[in-house]
């Protein structure tokens, strides 16, 4: 028999940004990494034989926290990634929820009636992830391996697993970031010994706690659209209503801020750093490495989500994708 840890990836810039990353490489927040620390500690008394990831940076990087400790290396699998979105990819899920409700619906609900230009169906992407548990128990017969991917993707594994049609699962619940499910494989037969478990993160690690989405029959939640006002400046939108003000340029090494509001109405409601997934998808897309903003008196608010204050006073939040150390 062979067992099979699935985890899902470490808290990200989508879940922090509320933007919807299918194959879109993004990394590992600040909050991900304390979920990291955390995971790492959850598994030092597992003996595992080999670790397995989704190629996308996020769920290598997830990955690290398990195999490092081991003195493995992490083996990527393409089949383990998320759902191709298509031309979905990097739009918010406010402005998804406002401009295609539907559809929006659908990639929670109905997930078998869900399709967009470009992207795979939910058919398709329960074959390929059972196609890979297969392809992982084959290649460790009797072994102990863990294998990281992401929310949809193993949402609708577990469900198939469990015998639910795509319509069944999507009436499930979500797992959170860093969640374990456990797997036992013996011939063709899988059994889900058990799901989208937490128990690892305390309250104050959760990123659940602080969404209501996934509690939603709509599968939605209050969030920021943005209507661009320039190539580099924006105005933030809570359904109709105006809600703050983003604009940038970019300096030969980094995006600089220039103005970063919210109305004071909004302030401390969650929605202050969604702004911040637009600069950051505009300077990767120019090649920078780097955020920077002359954050004032919100120096605090900003160092909540990984900037950290620079000698010239300017606060500066790496992008690049490379590992930071896991405690």
């Amino acid at each position: 028999m062979t067992t099979i840890y699935l985890v899902r990836h470490a808290e990200a810039e989508g879940n922090l940004y509320r933007v919807l990353h299918g194959r879109y490489n993004s990394i590992i927040t600040a909050q991900g990494y304390r979920q990291l620390s955390a995971l790492k500690r959850r598994f030092l008394e597992v003996d595992l034989d080999a670790v397995y990831a989704s190629d996308l940076f996020r769920a290598m990087t997830t990955a690290a926290a398990l195999s490092l400790p081991k003195g493995l290396s992490t083996r990527p699998m393409a089949a383990l990634e998320e759902v191709d979105t298509g031309v979905w990819e990097c739009r918010t899920w406010a402005e998804l929820a406002r401009e295609e409700p539907e559809m929006n619906y659908n990639f929670n609900k109905a997930p078998d009636l869900w399709q967009v230009e470009g992207s795979e169906t939910f058919a398709q992407v329960r074959e390929r992830m059972v196609g890979a548990v297969r392809s992982i128990a084959a290649a460790h017969p009797g072994g102990t391996v863990a294998a990281v991917s992401h929310g949809a993707a193993l949402r609708t594994l577990l469900g198939s697993l469990q015998g639910m049609s795509l319509r069944e699962i999507g009436q499930t619940g979500h797992c959170d970031n860093t969640a374990v499910s456990k797997l036992e494989v013996e011939g063709d037969q899988i059994r889900v010994v058990y799901r989208d478990d937490g128990s690892h993160l305390p309250q104050e690690l959760s990123t659940f706690a602080g969404q209501s989405w996934h509690k939603s029959d709509k599968a939605t939640e209050p969030g920021l659209w943005f209507r661009r006002e320039s190539e580099t400046a924006m105005t933030a939108m809570l359904e109709d209503t105006e809600a703050g003000q983003l604009s940038f340029h970019l300096e030969p090494d980094c995006l600089l801020i220039d103005r970063y509001e919210l109305v004071p109405a909004l302030r401390g409601k969650r929605y202050g750093i969604h702004p911040m997934g637009q600069a950051v998808h505009y300077a990767r897309a120019h090649g920078r490495g780097f955020i920077r903003t002359p954050a004032g008196d919100a120096g605090g608010f900003f160092e909540k989500y990984g900037f950290i204050r620079r000698p010239d006073g300017l606060h500066e939040l790496d992008i690049r994708l490379i590992l930071r150390e896991i405690l």
